[in-house]
């Protein structure tokens, strides 16, 4: 058999001295697995455990890695590692981590000085009052969910050059900007917006529900009604990648906007945040100017980003207990826009004492999800996970058939299975292109892990099989009639990224396989893309579950393993699979699976949380 060569151990071997081993292995290997940093009291506490999965390992020698002269403890010095409150660095990460905290800190410091303060907004109050004078009162909730905070959010957006609003599934996120957008329209309407995500799926979804949103405010309050102009602003915005946005240089790590050429843009918002990487982070706050305003949109508890860093989530743990804490300032600033009862800040929401944070008062959390309820069904399940208070009652309770709810099926084969994959014949009978496509997604398989029995290729494979069977859908090459197709690698020249959901049929007028895409700028609603032109994609009845973030489907089928011990399996990983769902959530897995799953969580080293807080208290 040939060798396999382990990199981090040959990366640990290049530096030549034995003091430094184990720690450049592991900061090597741990940075593969979405750590930027790994700490020395923490791994040296946890060593015989750790030593079960990475083989034999030394205790590491604080003392000793000062001595190297491979490794620094000032920022400024140039060597391989950094050490750094504990937490031991390759140098560009910890590069990476010191630029955010930097460039969040100027941006704050500028608020002082940008023109959009509280006399301004109070010069357009009338205007404000209206535009969230749909928000209602409901007895069933509770009071913290009764609270307007899209309001709070946006009110916290305009006042910021830094401001984060983050919220689960359904919590109004994109509404919140909406109606921030329409303020800002409103008081500067030449003022420069852009819009970005982190993946081509991700910008082309916030597009459309920025526009969804802006119609249902058409239809409801007065969101446009008395912007006719700014209709026009709102359809011109487009939604592009942050690589596209920044400027990409092929073959390289750099980007055409930088510290040193900056977006020409006033105001920039990106959506599904917590995919964002420490990297891309960095390079993204280096490009935006201290005074320009950045709004970072994402659900802190979602599944992190693949590559090295949760640095959205560690942002928003800066704040703890203290989440959408307000000084009294600004709750009587906020409440002076609130004019229906239960629905403003009270006591309880004020910062009692005062926090050495500049990020205090920037980062606002959307309590009521307007999807599902959190008593139950969706919204009290994924609640009980995220929490990691999930029971034995809530795992076995009863469900109703009528509204959404969260099924846990035992049994792999019952027939929850076959009736999830007979609603994949829904798009298949369907004639129309943008109707066939749009019952596409109203069901999705959902797996942890991509091979094996309970993988991915397994499950696309067994549905597909079981469609053909019922005489559905005939596989017989690598393109056929009614294939689902999900795009693997960018293809920017066919405007395809990884990510897109597409659909195969014959094109009767030319005779050939032609893949659909649904496309809104598009008048038909689609755009058709010659088989020929597709080299990367795969099969889309099932997909990873790290996959799905973004993406909202009628029904899901979640597949666990049946090893409880599987490291991939969280309780973040189980919630952002649940929380895909806007009917029907079935989970196929043992209930000793799913509670080991939920009791386990996501912990990525990072220095991002203490950093901010103790650079902020200095």
């Amino acid at each position: 058999m040939p060798h396999t060569i382990d990199v981090h151990k040959e990366f640990a071997s290049f530096f030549k001295d034995e003091m430094l081993e184990t720690a450049a292995y592991l900061v090597s290997k741990k940075l593969e697995e979405g750590h930027t940093c790994i700490n020395i009291e923490d791994f040296n506490s946890k060593l015989a455990q750790i030593e079960r999965n990475e083989g034999s390992l030394k205790p590491i020698d604080i003392d000793a890695l000062k001595r190297s002269h491979f490794v620094s403890e000032k920022a400024g010095e140039i060597q391989p590692f950094i050490l750094h409150d504990g937490n031991f660095y390759l140098h560009r990460y910890y590069s990476y981590e010191t630029e955010i905290i930097e460039k969040i800190e100027q941006m704050i410091a500028c608020e002082n000085d940008s023109d959009f303060n509280e006399e301004l907004l109070l010069n357009h109050r009338d205007f404000i009052l209206d535009l969230f004078s749909d928000h209602k009162v409901y007895k069933e909730f509770s009071k913290e969910e009764n609270i307007n905070w899209q309001l709070v959010g946006a009110i916290t957006g305009m006042l910021s050059n830094f401001s984060i609003i983050t919220g689960g599934p359904g919590t109004g996120k994109t509404t919140a900007v909406a109606k921030l957008l329409a303020i800002l329209y409103n008081i500067k309407p030449d003022i420069k917006i852009a819009l970005a995500a982190p993946t081509g799926k991700a910008a082309a979804r916030m597009k459309e529900s920025l526009m969804a949103a802006v119609i249902r405010g058409e239809s409801g309050n007065r969101l446009i009604r008395e912007l006719n102009d700014d209709m026009q602003s709102f359809t011109k915005l487009t939604a592009s990648t942050l690589h596209r946005l920044l400027g990409y240089q092929p073959g390289t790590h750099y980007f055409k906007h930088d510290e040193n050429n900056p977006l020409d843009y006033d105001v920039l918002i990106v959506d599904e945040s917590s995919m964002i990487g420490a990297s891309m982070m960095a390079k993204l706050l280096n490009a935006i100017k201290p005074t320009s305003k950045l709004i970072m949109l994402g659900d802190k508890d979602q599944l992190a980003s693949v590559e090295a860093g949760s640095i959205f989530g560690d942002i928003c743990l800066t704040q703890k207990d203290k989440m959408n804490k307000l000084s009294m300032e600004r709750v009587e600033l906020i409440n002076s826009y609130i004019t229906e009862a239960d629905a403003g800040l009270d006591q309880d929401d004020l910062l009692q004492e005062a926090m050495n944070n500049k990020l205090q008062q920037h980062i606002i959390e959307l309590k009521k999800s307007w999807r599902f309820k959190s008593t139950e069904g969706i919204g009290e399940f994924s609640h009980a996970v995220i929490n990691g208070s999930l029971t034995d009652e809530l795992i076995t309770k009863p469900v109703s058939q009528e509204g959404q709810y969260v099924k846990v099926c035992n049994d792999y084969e019952s027939t929850d299975l076959t009736d999830l994959m007979n609603g994949f014949k829904a798009y298949i009978k369907e004639e129309d292109i943008v109707q066939a496509l749009m019952k596409l997604n109203q069901v999705r398989f959902l797996c942890a892990i991509r091979s094996g029995r309970y993988g991915v290729q397994h499950y696309n494979s067994l549905i597909g099989s079981y469609l053909e069977n019922e005489g559905c859908l005939n596989p017989s090459s690598t393109f056929f009639e009614n294939q689902p197709i999900m795009i693997t690698k960018n293809n920017k020249e066919h405007n395809l990224f990884n990510g897109d959901i597409g659909l195969i049929r014959k094109d009767v007028s030319r005779d050939k396989l032609m893949a659909y895409f649904e496309d809104g700028d598009d008048e038909s609603g689609y755009r058709a893309i010659p088989t020929t032109y597709l080299s990367e994609f795969t099969t889309v009845f099932a997909m990873t579950i790290h996959k799905s973030q973004g993406s909202e489907f009628e029904h899901v089928g979640i597949v666990l393993p049946d090893d409880e011990n599987t490291p991939l399996l969280t309780r973040e990983l189980i919630y952002t699979a649940i929380t895909r769902a806007k009917q029907r959530a079935i989970i196929f897995s043992s209930n000793e699976v799913l509670k080991a799953g939920v009791v386990r969580q996501v912990e990525r080293a990072s220095g991002i949380t203490n950093r901010f807080n103790k650079t902020q208290s200095k």
